[in-house]
């Protein structure tokens, strides 16, 4: 993708660069706007009368249509994959299958402000596996990362202990997620430039889904909804204009302002938990969740300068948001 204003008939068309600024604007406008309708998602998924299982389905299988037509419209080919990619795609799909299961799961037992950050994990645990694969120490500010990830994290699990048991484990079943996003993450991180975002999109959805389904029968679930008003916005939401925004948006950015953008997600998930669930945050809460968020925000723009330890990097750097 071109960088934001980097486009040479725009600056040729508008000496003054208007069309440069208001591209930039269009472009900042379309990243907030997608962690936003993403930061809504947790709050949908409390409301749906599926299970938590169930609504992942959905989600996914409401949006596929839409995803093939996009990736019609960019001009990405779906078929013809090799056999060995289908392999690796399964291999991602079925962890993101299991992220979201997990993820959802969490959400339904935890604070929405928790439930976000530690869903959106992935990006510090791709930092920690370049470490472990580089076997090389962190530098500069990776520690600040390890300390602020390691501290937010204990001081929210422990708020979350004393609340509840049922908290505390809701938690851990959204850190849970994050470690299964990050898998989907390397699984697929060749892939991406390969075939591009949304005809890959199209492939894990196909593969997710089903294990999905099975998933929410083995549990027994509700899946068929009696109201599909929460449902259908969810996936409008989270699948359409969430991913839609991020996928346009992401590539016109460096990793550091992904990283602040991402911030948004927690934040507007644990307003949403304030007023509609009542649910309050002590300082102390407060804390922990700048010290998760400052550890995303490094953790996305840590620029790794070896070749093996840009493994997570790389795919940090195209991940889609949840």
């Amino acid at each position: 993708m071109d960088n934001v204003g980097g486009r040479e008939e725009n600056a040729a068309a508008q000496p003054d660069g208007a069309p440069r600024s208001a591209r930039g604007l269009l472009l900042i406008a379309a990243l907030l706007g997608g962690n936003i309708a993403l930061a809504t998602g947790p709050w949908l998924v409390r409301l749906v009368d599926t299970g938590p299982v169930s609504a992942a389905f959905w989600r996914l299988f409401l949006a596929l249509p839409f995803l093939v037509v996009f990736a019609w419209v960019a001009g990405q080919r779906i078929g013809g994959m090799p056999r060995k990619t289908l392999v690796l795609i399964a291999i991602g799909a079925t962890a993101f299958a299991m992220d979201l299961a997990s993820w959802h799961i969490g959400i339904g037992m935890t604070r929405l402000g928790n439930a976000t950050l530690f869903g959106n994990a992935g990006s510090i645990i791709l930092l920690f596996w370049g470490f472990i694969i580089a076997r090389m120490m962190p530098r500069g500010f990776e520690w600040v990362a390890i300390f602020c990830a390691l501290g937010g994290a204990g001081i929210l699990l422990g708020r979350s202990l004393e609340i509840s048991t049922t908290t505390f484990v809701g938690d851990l079943f959204c850190l849970t997620a994050g470690v299964l996003y990050a898998v989907y993450l390397l699984t697929l991180q060749g892939q991406r430039a390969r075939f591009g975002s949304w005809s890959l999109l199209v492939w894990v959805s196909i593969f997710a889904c089903p294990v999905l389904l099975a998933l929410a029968i083995a549990l027994g679930e509700p899946v068929w909804p009696t109201d599909w008003t929460p449902i259908l916005i969810l996936f409008v939401s989270s699948q359409l204009i969430g991913q839609g925004l991020l996928v346009y948006s992401l590539g016109h950015f460096p990793p550091l302002i992904i990283g602040l953008a991402l911030l948004t997600q927690p934040a507007v998930a644990a307003v949403i938990g304030f007023t509609v669930f009542s649910e309050v945050l002590t300082p102390l809460d407060l804390v922990g969740m700048v010290l998760v968020g400052a550890a995303l925000v490094v953790a996305r723009a840590s620029q790794i300068s070896s070749p093996q330890r840009t493994l997570g990097s790389r795919a940090s750097e195209s991940e889609e948001a949840k």
